[in-house]
């Protein structure tokens, strides 16, 4: 155990860390390991590889993934800025190397490969752009004369327009929304926000139009009629599951079931650990989503709080699309659970966007080494 009157780094970490936050992501984490022995086995096999393929790389990537999150989370608030800003622009140049040099998986270009590894820009995009559009509403709050709100818009067209390009319709709307909430926690004038919601509106239409598979999936969602497989099977898993599921290793559904190691891992937890268990993995991000956002409004820091606000919404949005999609309760979309989904990529950038929520909601740590009580100050020092 660490004790209370420890100065070293490790205690001041550990003591000024919310350690709920840091609890709830390890138990999803641990949680996406038991689901992918679950659920990956028969996708792997299906495609020629080994049982546990998927499990092996899912472990390999947990560990680097909690190291990643621990690391960045005894960074300051000034070097959170900063690796965004790093890894803001490394994103952008990616996602636009990947329009012309990247993988093409299912029509859209998301993916490129470097030293042997794929990844997907868009994912270490998200946590960046949050904590940088995040300083420039800060910035503009507290200098009026700095355009830090039209900077963020014109950021906001940029990750758009490479986002339609590739395309990829569920991640644009996931940043426009999260975006349109903290410009929204930012203060924005009435006018934006009828400006915003009708940007919203003009891009889903837009998409609807000018991209056939949206379309179609759009049109499958309100109708059922047309291809609807995967989610069917989805949908049929979490029947079958009932209240306290099928038992660990016991599902059927599953093994037919194309994505049940990414996009449909919900429904795998639902089939062979029940409703309970859904239940209980819904109420772990509504926790940290809530959570978040109250320790957003206690902030008294303008960045920190927009930060923090927009990370935990980032979050909660995309669980939120994910488990939606499961229940047959949106159209069909790949995005990933965070932390449980198989994906080296989004796990390696959801414990970033979660390693930074961390060091934004710590404690001062300058007061606990000058009075040795880790529990003496509610917020952190104002950024510089």
């Amino acid at each position: 155990m660490v004790s209370r009157v420890d100065r070293g780094p490790v205690a001041n970490w550990w003591w000024t860390i919310d350690r709920w936050f840091f609890a709830a992501f390890l138990v999803l984490m641990g949680m996406g390991i038991v689901l992918s022995f679950a659920a990956s086995p028969a996708v792997a096999e299906r495609i020629g590889l080994d049982s546990y393929h998927f499990v092996i790389r899912q472990m390999t990537f947990m560990v680097p993934a909690v190291i990643v999150m621990i690391g960045v989370s005894f960074l300051s608030a000034r070097h959170v800025r900063r690796l965004a800003l790093f890894m803001l622009a490394g994103a952008l140049v990616l996602m636009f190397a990947a329009l012309y040099f990247g993988v093409e998986i299912k029509g859209s270009r998301r993916w490129v490969h470097l030293a042997g590894i794929s990844i997907q820009p868009s994912e270490y995009m998200k946590p960046a752009f949050v904590v940088i559009c995040a300083w420039l509403f800060s910035e503009h709050t507290r200098q009026s004369e700095m355009p830090g709100n039209l900077f963020a818009m014109l950021l906001l067209g940029v990750v758009l327009a490479l986002l339609i390009a590739q395309p990829d319709l569920g991640q644009t709307l996931l940043v426009l929304a999260t975006w349109g909430v903290m410009f929204f926690m930012a203060g924005m004038p009435w006018f934006w926000i009828v400006v915003l919601g009708g940007a919203g509106i003009s891009v889903g239409l837009v998409a609807y139009s000018a991209f056939p598979h949206v379309a179609g999936r759009i049109d499958r969602f309100l109708t059922g009629e047309g291809d609807t497989y995967q989610v069917d099977m989805g949908r049929e898993a979490l029947l079958r599951g009932g209240w306290l599921g099928q038992g660990p290793g016991e599902g059927t559904v599953k093994r037919i079931l194309p994505d049940s190691h990414t996009d449909f891992v919900f429904a795998v937890a639902g089939e062979e650990f029940g409703l309970v268990v859904c239940l209980l993995i819904a109420g772990l991000f509504a926790f940290v989503v809530l959570r978040g956002l109250n320790k957003s409004l206690n902030e008294t820091d303008d960045f920190a709080r927009y930060a923090v606000g927009g990370l935990v919404v980032l979050f909660g949005l995309q669980s939120i699309i994910n488990m939606g999609v499961n229940l047959n309760l949106l159209p069909a979309k790949g995005m990933t659970l965070p932390f449980v989904s198989y994906g080296g990529s989004s796990l390696i950038a959801m414990a970033i966007s979660m390693g930074m929520l961390l060091a934004l909601t710590r404690k001062d740590p300058q007061k606990r080494m000058r009075t040795g009580k880790p529990r003496s100050t509610r917020f952190m020092q104002p950024a510089e």
